[in-house]
């Protein structure tokens, strides 16, 4: 493939094709409407609190291969960190029980027979009801699909996968479960160790692929908003982008890859099918300090919040699936988080800390199965466009390994190396 290939969207997917396309020697336009790349995944200054916060804790995992293979390739994946093996903390808040759950590095699952590895109050057997949804099909939810016994859904499943998925298990896409599950738990704990962007998403993700973008010759345009995409008139392409100083003709060779919010997509490419119910996220930060011996993140159970990040000089809690928190004032919430950081890291409660909180009303698509059938391909019915986000077909839920897959899969449909 000659031309030029015109990515638009500096999120995730749109910086995974143009870092893809460009190590191949494809000559590359990556234009971002915002001041800033990296879309939902984020970094930036907050005034508040004085420091710089991601606008969302993503965690990432060690078997996230498209993930890895796109830090190495940037330079940037010592900058992820975390424990040496498997491990997640929990807390439940309503006895204040503490425990930490501990998968083998193998493929057999020999923890689910440690009592002291597995979750409190569980057998080895009751893990085995999550084999179903390996095999679900695109109609199941999670709690369709599986028959979890109450105390390991309560204690592990419905966090974990409220966290994985942005959506409660009841409505979650069975089917979606199950891939994550294969890619992550079926291959053993060795797939599951946590990485976390200690030093903010922007260091990890977005910093380090601008800069390989221009060592390879890319040209990135921010605060460059596509108003229209122009078709030809027999329907077998783009012929011209609209920037909002009129149509900007592409040569016969160039194409186009829309790696932009599903809305926004739908906007510019006519009848495109894309997922239209979102749900919502909310992200709490305290200024103070994890106390001694503080895991790097704490599940909670029983809580309004979902999991509770150590950061240096920072406390920061993530509660996916939270369309019910949307209406609550600030400080009220605020405030109710904060009690259950406190109890859950067992350090004073007063003085409320100077704090911060953010809530993403459109964090990601509802990961249910009727959403699921609307993410479209990568292809489109023109020659030279091509979608790509993490809210296509990509199989994975919306997560920082499904956005860079679809950027690969664009990359690799324009050019192969």
């Amino acid at each position: 493939m000659a031309g030029t290939v015109h990515v638009i969207g500096a999120g995730l997917a749109g910086l995974a094709a143009a870092v893809r396309l460009a190590t191949r020697g494809v000559a590359v336009v990556l234009h971002e409407a915002a001041p800033q790349a990296g879309g939902r995944c984020r970094s930036y200054f907050d005034k508040q609190l004085n420091a710089v916060i991601d606008n969302g804790n993503h965690l990432v995992l060690s078997g996230n291969t498209t993930m890895r293979e796109f830090t190495r390739t940037i330079g940037s994946e010592h900058t992820l960190t975390g424990p040496d093996r498997a491990e997640f903390a929990f807390v439940d808040l309503e006895n204040d029980e503490r425990w930490t759950v501990r998968l083998s590095e193998g493929r057999l699952p020999w923890w689910i027979f440690d009592k002291n590895a597995r979750v409190p109050g569980t057998k080895w057997s009751d893990y085995l009801s999550l084999a179903p949804l390996l095999r679900a099909g695109p109609d199941a939810t999670m709690t369709d699909a599986m028959n979890c016994p109450p105390m390991l859904y309560k204690r592990l499943i419905h966090p974990l996968f409220l966290a994985v998925l942005n959506a409660d298990p009841a409505e979650g896409s069975a089917q979606m479960a199950g891939a994550v599950l294969r890619e992550t738990l079926v291959p053993g704990g060795k797939s599951c160790h946590p990485l976390i962007a200690t030093e903010g998403l922007d260091v990890s993700f977005v910093t380090p692929a601008l800069a390989y973008l221009e060592a390879k010759g890319a040209r990135v345009m921010m605060q460059h908003r596509v108003r229209e995409l122009h078709f030809a008139a027999d329907g077998s392409r783009v012929d011209a982008i609209d920037f909002g100083d009129g149509p900007e003709p592409l040569a016969a060779e160039d194409s186009v890859v829309l790696a932009v919010p599903p809305n926004v997509a739908a906007s510019l490419v006519p009848s495109l099918t894309t997922p239209d119910e979102y749900r919502a996220i909310v992200n709490a930060h305290y200024q103070v300090p994890p106390p001694p011996g503080c895991p790097p993140m704490i599940g909670v159970v029983n809580g309004v919040s979902d999991w509770i990040f150590a950061f240096d000089g920072r406390l920061s809690v993530t509660i996916s699936g939270a369309d019910h928190l949307l209406d609550e004032s600030r400080e009220s919430l605020a405030l109710r988080i904060w009690e259950e950081v406190a109890s859950a890291c067992k350090i004073p409660s007063t003085p409320m800390p100077v704090w911060q909180l953010v809530r993403e009303k459109r964090a990601t698509f509802a990961a249910t199965p009727a959403q699921d059938k609307r993410r479209p391909g990568a292809k489109t019915r023109w020659r030279n466009l091509l979608l790509a986000g993490d809210w296509t077909a990509t199989g994975l839920p919306a997560t920082i390994e499904g956005a860079l897959r679809s950027g690969n899969l664009v990359a690799d449909l324009l050019h192969r190396a």
